[in-house]
């Protein structure tokens, strides 16, 4: 690891993966007093995929990124990241295992936590490593196991979160035109709001004060508090970061978003006063994978025939923390495996 300092990163290749059982509506309210159309009208959601009895956050993460490193080409990389807010363990790090499962033991490998903004933050922090000349070749991986931290009888939670993962390669390139290059960045947090989205047990806290074993073990969520942050904040991110790649809005070709809940996608849209049909949305059918949302929509609009390259593509996420981040990326050639 380590080399001559470059100029710019770029995105080269991506895979996504989602567990094969798909959780209707129908299935979750037999946990909770709800309907399908309840659950439709308010998230957007209709089905999710959640993961069978010993699959893990790993599990998911070499499958993302096996096929990442074959729509690359080669499993010659020097450094794997992976972001998640449901890691395997608290120690050790879940990169680690993820790069000796895919044959690469020997390769620096850490964590990313950033929650439902991960992959943003994750994206960023990888770019800077290759324009340091930290590494030349990355395997950056978004995976989450959220319906192992989701508890069933919980009718704020149950109806809104799945499982998946999606993962990019980031090169070094020297030519500021190529497509795939990662520029500008907005990021951002305030966990002052940190309450709105929690993982309440198993942490430093709990033991700190001697709650260990007693505090839940699942995701709480204030929904109402949180919706108006993340409009607000996504909005003001989006504006910042459009601006600072010398765009307006109007230019950007699509827009990605954290696949959190329809109507925030929709309330977004009409601040920023662009037409819904720029906006990518997979929610329906994949539910809220917290980091793994952006690069599993990113997946999904390019099998869909949205997201083509030259496209001008918007990514923008906000959640836990709280913490948001957006970029703006020319999208480049590549295949999806």
């Amino acid at each position: 690891m380590g080399g001559n300092r470059v100029k710019y990163a770029a995105i080269a290749a991506l895979g996504g993966y989602v567990p094969p059982r798909r959780v209707s509506n129908d299935e979750i309210c037999r946990s909770i007093d709800s309907t399908d159309e309840w659950i439709r009208t308010r998230t957007g959601i209709a089905n999710r995929h959640v993961v069978d009895p010993g699959v893990a956050t790993s599990d998911l993460a070499v499958e993302a990124g096996r096929r990442a490193l074959a729509a690359w080409g080669s499993d010659e990389v020097d450094l794997v990241v992976v972001s998640t807010a449901t890691p395997d363990y608290i120690s050790p790090p879940t990169a680690p295992l993820v790069a000796h499962r895919l044959g690469l033991p020997q390769v620096a490998a850490f964590d990313v936590s950033a929650a439902c903004s991960g992959f943003v933050f994750g994206l960023a922090t990888v770019a800077a490593y290759v324009r340091a000349g930290l590494a030349r070749r990355v395997l950056f991986v978004s995976a989450e196991t959220t319906s192992l931290f989701t508890d069933p009888r919980d009718r704020d939670t149950a109806p809104i979160f799945g499982d998946g993962a999606g993962a990019v390669v980031v090169v070094a390139t020297d030519d500021p035109e190529a497509a795939g290059v990662l520029g500008d960045f907005d990021l951002g947090s305030d966990g002052g709001w940190g309450e709105l989205v929690t993982i309440p047990g198993y942490g430093s806290r709990d033991r700190a004060n001697g709650f260990l074993g007693s505090t839940s073990p699942y995701i709480a969520m204030r929904g109402r508090d949180l919706f108006g942050q993340a409009v607000t904040r996504l909005e003001k991110s989006a504006r910042t970061v459009v601006g600072a790649a010398g765009l307006s809005l109007d230019e950007v070709d699509l827009v990605v978003v954290h696949q959190a809940n329809g109507r925030i996608i929709d309330a977004l849209a009409d601040e920023l006063e662009l037409d819904p049909k720029k906006f990518f949305i997979n929610i329906g059918e994949k539910g809220n994978t917290l980091s793994a949302s952006i690069p599993l929509a990113l997946c999904d609009a390019i099998k869909e025939g949205v997201l083509s390259p030259g496209l001008r593509v918007l990514i923008t996420a906000f959640g836990g923390g709280t913490a948001w981040g957006s970029t703006v990326v020319t999208w480049p050639e590549k295949a999806v495996s």
